[in-house]
C-alpha cells in the first residue's frame, strides 16, 4: 500500500510485485504524459471525478466508471476539485490473460468497489491464500462488468491540439466553428473536413459531446443544474436538461442517482 501526497512521484515499473496498490485525496492534480511499461493499470475514483487522455481519446471517469490501461498505453490524468484517487498496477503478463490489450472503461458496482478499496490498501506481499481469493472475485466481477462507450476522440492536427490544450488548461468551453476557424487560420470547411476525417465527428458533434463530458465532471463536482447550464454556455437550464437527456436517456439527476 501507498498513501501519496499531492505531488509525490511514484514509478510503478519501479516494483516487481504481481499486485500494486496505491491511494490518494488529491486536488488540482496533472499527471502528465507518461506510460508504464511492465505494469498494466486500473484508474478508479471513489469520490470527484478524474479526466484521462490518452494518445487518441479523452474519457471522463465519475465514481462509477474505471478506466483499464494496458501496458504502454501513453495517458495524462486531470481532475480539478479534491478526488479520492485509486490506482492499481498489475503485472503485466499476469493482467492481460483477464483483461486483454486495449483501453476499456468499465461500470463500477458496489462489490468492485469495495474490492478495489481493500486492494489499494493491503501490503505488497505475495497475495496470501484469503487475498488471492478476493482477486479471483475481482476479475469474475470484472468479466460481468458493462463496459461504457462515453468517450471523445481527439484530432490529431497540430493547430486544433494547441488550442484544445488552453482551452484545456484555462477551462474554457470549444468555441463555435467561426471562431475556431478564425483561431486557427482555416476555413470553415477545412475544419469541418478535418474533424469529420480525424474524429469521425463533425466539429459540432465534437464539441457537444466535449461539453456533455465535461458536464458530467462538473455535476460530480456538485455543480447545480443552474451552474452547470451556465459555465458550458447552455440558453437555459431547461435547455441543458433536454441537451443531456437527448445523450444519455436521463436527466442530470437521474443520472447521479442511478449511478450512485
Amino acid at each position: 500500500m501507498a498513501l501519496l501526497q499531492q505531488n509525490e512521484e511514484f514509478d510503478a515499473d519501479a516494483y516487481k510485485e504481481k499486485v500494486i496498490g496505491i491511494a490518494s485525496d488529491m486536488v488540482m492534480h496533472d499527471s502528465g504524459s507518461h506510460f508504464h511499461t511492465t505494469k498494466a493499470q486500473l484508474l478508479y475514483a471513489p469520490s470527484g471525478c478524474m479526466t484521462v487522455t490518452t494518445s487518441g481519446r479523452q474519457f471522463v471517469l465519475p465514481p462509477f466508471r474505471m478506466l483499464w490501461i494496458p501496458p504502454n498505453e501513453v495517458h495524462r490524468v486531470n481532475f480539478r476539485n479534491i478526488v479520492s484517487y485509486r490506482s492499481i498496477y498489475f503485472d503485466a503478463d499476469y493482467a492481460v490473460e483477464y483483461m486483454g490489450s486495449y483501453l476499456k472503461v468499465l461500470h463500477v458496482n458496489a462489490l468492485l468497489k469495495e474490492i478495489i478499496e481493500r486492494v489499494c490498501f493491503w501490503e505488497w506481499l505475495p497475495p496470501d491464500s484469503a487475498q488471492e481469493n478476493l482477486l479471483s472475485v475481482f476479475w469474475d466481477e470484472i468479466s460481468r462488468a458493462p463496459e461504457e462507450k462515453l468517450e471523445l476522440k481527439m484530432p490529431e492536427d497540430r493547430r486544433v491540439k494547441k488550442l484544445i490544450e488552453e482551452w484545456t488548461q484555462r477551462l474554457s468551453v470549444p468555441p463555435m466553428l467561426k471562431t475556431l476557424a478564425k483561431d486557427t487560420g482555416a476555413g470553415e470547411k477545412t475544419i469541418t473536413r478535418l474533424f469529420k476525417k480525424e474524429t469521425g465527428l463533425s466539429y459540432q458533434e465534437w464539441r457537444q459531446q466535449w461539453r456533455l463530458q465535461r458536464s458530467i465532471e462538473l455535476l460530480v463536482e456538485g455543480n447545480s443544474i443552474g451552474e452547470v447550464s451556465y459555465i458550458l454556455g447552455f440558453s437555459s437550464d431547461s435547455a441543458f436538461i433536454d441537451f443531456f437527456k437527448k445523450h444519455t436517456g436521463s436527466t442530470p439527476l437521474q443520472y447521479l442517482m442511478k449511478n450512485a
